[in-house]
């Protein structure tokens, strides 16, 4: 089906709920078991892009989503595409700096939100916002009205966004050029920036998701449960969108309705952390009776034995690919390479037109197959830019249109590809390129510990590993000479790392696709603890 503008219409509604007919399954359903047909979310969409345009917004506005995984995220994403508005997606995770900067960089006119969930009084931590450095936010609105209306913020009326107000019907004025989405990176090392996509670039790429990881295949079912303000959360659940295949919603990360969810619909396409499908298998391994796909990415340490015990098992998992300036699932591995390689991030791309190409940062030359360097990507479905930031987008996007990703991995000699790291976090040590999981797994044979992380720093001109770790056991923490002298009999003596640090916790930053261990905070930790001996 063509999807390469990123509408949803009468005829759409009718592709997806297949050819003559008609509502036979739903496009989405909701938490609690309601199923919403096909021309159900239509109507849904075209009342949102009405209550959209009766505020004000026009094409080329800018309106943030700050809301868990409901169906008006959706119905608004669409809404917005249809009336040619762009879409800030705002972590729920939130609190008041991080949104402040996410409105601030978009200009956004418009906020939606959610009243109060488990985590967050949305309407509370709006009020904490430096409304001052926020001259282009005008309107205010929650999906959740109340027995009493929020009082006003800033002397902005609190509005309430409804599907079901009665108004004449909007404009289409969305094309294929038009931008629809900006997703914040990270923002591990620096302030987050916002990545630009394109009706097209978001269409073209679930339309390729769709084909390449079966979503189209009879009875595919897809369960929504990572967040839709990232592109771990969002691509799946468009390329389910796409192929027709239903979309089985979750608000939340909650381990019991997650299981009900995937064994009482039969889910066959899950997409998550290591630690997700960790904690599934854990608690009923019966749950993956149905599953063709599980992709996931790699966010916790210590997991791949425990991931390799599961596939052996049947677990369909399989190792991916993605970057907000890419979208999620650029690439997964194929499910009949071997386990090991099963499991690496990387693999083989879900569009045949992304090319990749991969280079030697120090001789500038590109790499054999096999060999490390740091990849760069092009393809149709790329980001066009970081929003308002000329001066980030000309370094990571080259004249030939290349995206520098600052990732580190390799070309295989079949034309898939294995991601390694961050190119920050790869060490070179001794000359050699170094990933330093191969040294965080020595480390952590060790029975006192029970996870470690391994950073780089400069001493007497070199590099050299310095390891962090959590005990095992907290009553009886582990002992710094005992861990190196056990490195020393199994790692080349360059591996070996310097010093070892025992932590409570790691540091860790939320983005929307998972928790990311702050490796640069690491490193400074350790500049700043080995010089103080």
């Amino acid at each position: 089906m063509a999807f390469t503008e990123l509408t949803f219409d009468s005829a759409l509604a009718d592709r997806i709920a297949g050819e003559g007919a008609g509502d036979s399954r739903p496009a989405f359903v909701t938490e609690d078991g309601t199923a919403i047909m096909p021309s159900e979310f239509e109507q849904m969409v075209s009342a949102s892009a009405a209550w959209l345009a009766s505020r004000g917004i026009v094409q080329g506005d800018r309106g943030s989503i700050w809301l868990p995984n409901r169906i008006e995220w959706m119905a608004l994403l669409f809404a917005c595409a249809r009336i040619g508005a762009i879409v800030g997606a705002v972590n729920t995770r939130y609190r008041a700096a991080e949104l402040q900067h996410i409105l601030k960089s978009s200009g956004s006119k418009l906020l939606i939100f959610e009243g109060k969930n488990s985590y967050t009084d949305f309407h509370s931590v709006i009020a904490e916002l430096d409304f001052s450095v926020l001259p282009e936010l005008e309107m205010l609105a929650c999906t959740d009205q109340g027995d009493a209306p929020l009082p006003p913020l800033n002397n902005i009326e609190i509005d309430f966004f409804s599907m079901n107000e009665s108004l004449p019907t909007a404009s289409s004025c969305g094309t294929a050029d038009s931008p629809i989405l900006m997703f914040t990176t990270s923002g591990t090392t620096n302030a987050p920036k916002l990545v630009v996509h394109t009706q097209r670039a978001v269409g073209l790429h679930a339309n390729n998701c769709a084909a390449a990881l079966g979503f189209d295949k009879e009875g595919a079912r897809l369960l929504a449960v990572m967040p839709f303000c990232g592109v771990f959360g969002l691509s799946p659940t468009l390329a389910a969108v796409a192929s027709g295949a239903p979309v089985y919603l979750n608000t939340r990360f909650d381990l019991d309705l997650l299981i009900r969810t995937v064994k009482a619909n039969a889910i066959t396409h899950l997409f998550g952390s290591d630690e997700m499908y960790q904690q599934i298998w854990q608690k009923d391994k019966n749950t993956f009776a149905h599953a063709r796909i599980c992709g996931f990415a790699s966010f916790t340490p210590g997991m791949e034995e425990k991931l390799r015990e599961m596939a052996a098992a049947g677990v369909p998992l399989t190792g991916l690919y993605g970057a907000s300036e890419l979208h999620a699932i650029l690439s997964t591995q194929p499910l009949l390479l071997p386990v090991e390689q099963r499991l690496q991030g990387g693999g083989k791309f879900t569009g045949e037109a992304t090319e990749l190409r991969v280079r030697n940062t120090e001789t500038g030359e590109f790499c054999k197959p096999e060999e490390i360097g740091v990849l760069e990507f092009r393809s149709p479905t790329n980001f066009i830019g970081y929003y308002r930031n000329e001066e980030a987008t000309a370094k990571a996007i080259d004249p030939e249109g290349f995206f520098h990703s600052n990732d580190v991995g390799l070309l295989r000699k079949d034309g898939t590809f294995v991601y390694i790291a961050r190119n920050g976090d790869f060490l070179r040590l001794s000359g050699f390129l170094t990933d330093p999981k191969v040294i965080e797994e020595v480390v952590e044979q060790n029975d006192s510990v029970g996870k470690c992380q391994v950073v780089g720093i400069e001493v007497d001109g070199k590099t050299r590993p310095v390891a962090f770790v959590i005990a095992s056991d907290v009553a009886i923490p582990p002992v710094e000479e005992e861990v190196i002298q056990n490195a020393k009999s199994l790692l080349a003596h360059y591996k070996v790392p310097l010093k070892v640090f025992v932590l409570d916790a790691f540091p860790t930053t939320e983005s929307a696709n998972g928790v990311k261990i702050q490796k640069t905070k690491l490193r400074d930790i350790a500049i700043s603890q080995y010089q103080g001996n």
